[in-house]
Formats: C-alpha cells, structure tokens, sequence
C-alpha cells in the first residue's frame, strides 16, 4: 500500500463521511424515516441498494475462495438473478400494498400476530449467524491479507490484524449505519456498488493481463473447473454429481461435492427466501414511493447481480492460475508443493490478488472496494436487524413509544447483536469454507420462511394454525441440525473426529446441507397444508389484498398501469443472459 493508495482509500471514507452528515441533517427521526428513508427512494438507488447489501464479505473472501477450490460451482447461487424478477413482478405489489415496515409485520396480517414474533426472532438468529458474523469475519481475513504485520498488545494479550479489521469494519459501519438509518445506508450502498464493480472488473483484467489472457486461464486449469454441473473436490480430483456415492450403497444422504440434487432442488428456495422474503432485500423495495420504482429497482439489482460469476468467482481462478504457473510468486501460497489449492489459504485469494496484481492507485481503489462490500453487507444487516427488534418486538410491548424512542431502541439493539455477533467468529473460523458455511446455515433456516410466504401468497385457504406449525417445526429441525454440527465445527472435547460412524447423530451431522434443506422445505410444505386443512378457513375480508386471490379488479388494474413494455424487455433481457452463462459454463 503506497501513499496514493491510502490517499484514495481517505477520499471514500470521506465521502461516506459526507453522505452519513446530510442523512443525519435530512433524517426527521421519525420511523418511517429512520428505518426506510421516509419511503422515497428511486428505482436506481433501490437496485443498487439491493446488490450492494447482497455483494458483501462472503463474496470477497468466499466466493473468490470458493473460485479456487472448486471453479464455477457456485455460480449456481449467483444466476439466481430470477428471482429479483419474482420479486419485482409477484410480490412488491402486494407488500407496497400492504403498507408495512417489516416481512413479519406481513406475516401477521397474512396469518397472525405469533407468526409474526416467531419469524422475528428466526430473522434475528439468521442475521447474527450469518450476514453479521460472517462479515465480521471476513473483515479480518483481508486486513490479514492486506496487512499481515498490523498488531500490537493488549493489556498484554497480542492483537493481530485478523481482529484488528474484523473490530474496525465493525465500528466504521455502525457508525453511519446508527447515525444514518436508512436514507445513510441506502445512499452509501449506491456510491459503494459503482465502488465495487469498477474496482473488481479492474481486478479481473489485470488479473487476466498477468496471466496472459482467458485462454491462459482455461490452459492452467481444469476443465471441471469451467463446468457448473461437474465440480472439482478442494483435493483437485473430480467429484460427483451423482446423487449415489458408492455404487451399490444407498449413500445418497452423506457428505458429497455439491451433488447436482440439491442445486436443482434446494438452491432455488434459498434464492426464493433471500430475494423475495428476507427483510435485509426486501426493506430496500418498501422505500421506493411507488410499485413501479420498486419494480424497477429489482430488475436494475438483477443486471447487476450477473457481475459476481466474473469479478469475484473469476478473480478466484485467476490467482490459482497466477499460482500455478508461477507467473506471480508471491500467490504461490495458495497452493501446494503439487499445485493443488490449500483450501484454508484460499479464502485470501481476492486480497492477495489485489496486493500482487493492480498497479498503485487502482490497489487503493480496489481496496475502498473491499471495504464497500464488508461494509454494505453489515450496514444492510444492522438496519434491517434494528428494524426487526424495533418494530416487530419493542413496538408491540410499548406502543406508546415515542418515534425518538424508536429510534433509540433500534440503535441500541444492533449494538448488542453486533457483540453476539463477535462471539459467533471462532465456528465460522472452524468451518470448511466461508460461503459453504453461509450456504448451509440458511439451508437450515430459510426453508420454512420460503414455504409460509409463497403458499402464504397463493393459496388462500392456509390457515394462521398452519403458519405458526410450519415455521416452528422448520425452525426446530434446523436448530437441531445446528446443535448437532456445531460441536464438531469447533473441534470441541470428545468431537475433534465427529460422531460414532453409524449412529444417528453421525447421520445427521453427514447428510447433505442441501438435501437437508429440502427435507426442511418438504416437512415445512406438509405440515402448513395439513395443519391448515384441519382448522377453519381465514374469511376473506381478512385476507384483503394479501392474496391474489383476494385482490380486487381496481388493484389488478392499477398493478397493470405500473409497469410498461421497457420493463417486460429488460426483464426478457435478464433472462436470456442467465441462459447463455449457464450453456456457456455446462460444457
């Protein structure tokens, strides 16, 4: 890091300085304002919103690291631009219409004020284990990569880089995030994708000058490595898609390498939950002022979610490339004395990139980029964490609660999560891969949150009864999944080598993180219908424009004058290009 570099790194925290000031001057500290910008925010800072509180630390750190070990494999997860376009045509007109502030509060009008607290709480164990904790972490591995020397001793006890960045990400995000709300985050979010996405295409070139070009790229590694439905095990032999692992064996529910099932199946209700019900996305389309910006919002978040595959994943393969051919010799600690990647050393893989490969000046700009992505992945997720305690809980036991107290309670609560959230690091550090463990955790929670707001939507007939049993019994088998992997994550006493081969908690540790994720979403399915079914039907006065079976003709009416023929094109457009990645990287 030269002069220039730091230089360029000051002038973005100055102008999130900036941005943070006017929001505060702006702000009325009243609720609306505070937690979704007084709900007026246009289609271009809805979009870029959306992608750069998406585009966080398990991008940077994870899904680089992920482009070493195994290639393109994951790339399943980013085409899941779609389902942005579910949510812009489907589902904004019916929660702008609703009126509300959080997923939850949808959910209790939809079924009930327990369904409501139960998806609340889910919500907030998600957010620390997940976005917060995970972004903590991640911010200590690019400090350690960037600046591997920075430490110093604590009351004797030595602080190395890794908490360093990990505690400094923390602070500077929740400064604007806690001063700012909403209208900080959502314009700071703006700068820092343009930030981002400049910075990290910058990368993928540079990058593929030093190695000498794509075709160099494709000569220096597998061709696995290329292919979405035919992954390469972090030991660089082939692995399976097969959903058998040994023949003759009914194997199917241990361990494997991202068996082509659970792409096909349980990926897509993940992308489902995440897009369209979660409310660190979804709060950002609840303050557009009208359906058709928020719509437009979704479908600009769209183009701009096709990025990651070449900034990110390819940035990945490109320093295994770098390390293998020798071509930059200080990336050779990415791999082994026989080229193959070291998986742990891989989650360095962008950092170190951008430490070797960009020239001076564009290295600060690439940097301020890492950071924009630590930080708007952690603002998006103290904001929306703050509004879901708020709202969904402290609001319910005071509502007498002045707006200034609102405002309060929800600066404080992202402050005690962020401190849960520090605790939770050392199973992240234990677990295989940084995305592997994000995917996993929401495989276990997401499932019955997607079941509950789709069939929730669709079909009428679903009963607050069956809610509430679908999204208990969800979230009880993925805790239990939790508790059960937890202890052998952390290598703790007596579990350094997992369970007793055979017996059931070492089948439950073993299955599949997706294959058990669709059994979540199945079980969940089945007991919302068959709970609901054995109890009486919602009225439908009650139901009023929560359903499509209970908007009226004026509200298709007006549904209709929202949106225009660039918004079916553009769409169509999206479309066609997630079609062309996937033919492109199937062969």
């Amino acid at each position: 890091m030269t002069t220039l570099d730091w230089v360029v790194i000051a002038a973005y925290f100055g102008l999130l300085l900036a941005i943070t000031a006017w929001a505060v001057r702006t702000n009325r500290e009243t609720a609306d304002d505070y937690f979704l910008a007084g709900r007026n925010i246009g289609w271009l800072v809805v979009g870029a919103s959306i992608f750069a509180s998406n585009i966080g630390s398990e991008h940077l750190v994870g899904l680089a690291g992920s482009g070493a070990t195994t290639g393109v494999t994951y790339a399943h997860y980013e085409l899941h631009a779609w389902c942005l376009l579910v949510l812009g045509w489907l589902l904004v007109p019916i929660y702008l219409r609703s009126g509300v502030y959080t997923m939850p509060e949808f959910l209790e009008r939809r079924f009930s004020p327990t369904a409501r607290w139960v998806l609340s709480l889910i919500s907030l164990v998600a957010y620390v284990l997940t976005k917060m904790a995970v972004g903590i972490f991640a911010g200590g591995v690019v400090f350690s990569a960037l600046m591997p020397d920075l430490a110093f001793r604590l009351g004797g006890t030595p602080v190395n880089a890794f908490w360093i960045g990990s505690v400094s990400v923390v602070v500077l995000t929740g400064l604007y995030t806690v001063i700012g709300g909403m209208r900080a985050v959502a314009y700071t979010e703006a700068i820092q994708t343009l930030i981002l996405v400049v910075g990290s295409l910058l990368l993928t070139v540079f990058g593929l000058v030093a190695l000498g070009g794509w075709g160099e790229l494709r000569a220096a590694l597998e061709p696995d490595m290329f292919n979405l439905w035919k992954p390469v095990l972090p030991d660089g032999v082939a692995g399976t898609w097969a959903p058998v692992k040994e023949p003759g064996r009914m194997a199917w529910y241990f361990n494997q390498a991202y068996p082509w099932p659970g792409m096909l199946l349980c990926a897509p209700i993940i992308g489902l939950w995440y897009w369209c019900t979660d409310q660190y996305i979804v709060q950002r389309t609840l303050a557009a002022p009208t359906v058709t910006e928020a719509r437009r919002g979704t479908i600009f978040a769209a183009y701009l979610k096709l990025l990651p595959v070449f900034i990110f994943i390819v940035p990945g393969m490109i320093a295994l490339a770098l390390a293998r051919t020798g071509k930059v010799p200080a990336l050779g600690v990415l791999v082994d004395s026989s080229g193959n990647v070291v998986p742990s050393a891989a989650q360095a893989a962008f950092p170190l990139l951008v430490q070797h490969v960009m020239p001076t000046g564009l290295r600060g700009l690439v940097v301020a980029g890492l950071l924009a992505a630590l930080m708007s992945s952690l603002a998006g997720a103290f904001n929306a964490s703050s509004t879901l305690f708020t709202i969904d809980f402290y609001r319910k036991f005071r509502p007498d609660a002045s707006q200034a107290r609102l405002v309060w309670v929800g600066r404080v609560a992202t402050m005690v999560m962020v401190l849960i959230a520090l605790a939770w690091i050392p199973v992240i550090q234990g677990a295989r891969g940084l995305y592997e463990y994000l995917q996993g955790i929401q495989a276990y929670l997401a499932p019955p949150i997607a079941a509950v707001f789709f069939f929730g939507v669709f079909m009428k007939r679903l009963t607050s009864a069956g809610c509430l049993a679908a999204l208990l019994t969800g979230f009880g088998l993925g805790v239990i999944r939790l508790l059960v992997d937890t202890p052998v994550t952390l290598g703790m006493a007596g579990y350094q080598t997992g369970y007793d081969p055979g017996s059931w908690l070492w089948i439950l540790n073993n299955i599949y993180f997706q294959y058990y994720g669709l059994l979540i979403f199945l079980v969940s399915v089945a007991v919302l219908i068959v709970v609901s079914y054995a109890t009486p039907a919602p009225k439908d006065h009650q139901l009023a424009g929560l359903t499509y079976a209970t908007v009226t003709s004026e509200q298709r009416r007006e549904s209709r004058r929202s949106w225009n023929q660039w918004d079916v094109i553009n769409s169509g457009v999206v479309l066609t290009l997630i079609l062309m990645a996937y033919i492109y990287f199937s062969g």
